[in-house]
């Protein structure tokens, strides 16, 4: 009888610690390549047409005739897809967007992750230095809200009382 209670118990911990586990924003992304914008600023023909998952901070948008371009510093993602700010960044990417997007939905300084398909390189400029812009295609793409990072919540929480939130 003991045993079956521990395996109970086992079994109500192992649910409630993969229910703490928060799912990445972009699932189906078997195709995504592992390359940041560094690497294909290097070799861009190597990558066009590759599936990628980035993220990172806007800095400008700007809408034009057919689409909107949105330039982004780039960071390093965690497991749940999330910029990490804190982290050195990893280049710049200039996303391209279908149509027009709200300028203040893109604001500069929100960050995004975005599911899409290299297209190229652009050259452009970075205040008086030039710069060659990797260019995302968007597939899908997630806005966070302004201080994500700092509700974060822990994964896992062990303890033995009450708790109201």
């Amino acid at each position: 009888m003991r045993h079956i209670s521990l395996v109970a118990a086992s079994a109500v911990a192992l649910c409630a610690l993969l229910g703490a586990c928060a799912t990445p924003v972009f699932r189906d992304v078997d195709n995504a390549v592992a390359v940041v914008a560094s690497d294909v600023q290097q070799d861009p023909e190597a990558f066009r047409g590759a599936e990628v998952v980035w993220g990172g901070r806007i800095v400008a948008v700007e809408n034009r005739a057919e689409t909107t371009e949105v330039e982004v510093v780039a960071y390093p993602l965690d497991r749940d897809q999330q910029p990490m700010p804190e982290a050195p960044s990893q280049g710049r990417f200039m996303l391209v967007l279908p149509g027009f997007v709200e300028p203040l939905d893109y604001a500069a300084g929100r960050h995004l992750t975005v599911h899409g398909v290299l297209a190229g390189t652009r050259l452009g400029h970075v205040q008086e230095r030039s710069y060659l812009y990797p260019m995302l295609r968007a597939i899908d793409v997630s806005i966070w809200p302004w201080g994500f990072m700092f509700d974060k919540k822990p994964r896992v929480s062990i303890g033995i009382g009450a708790s109201i939130h």
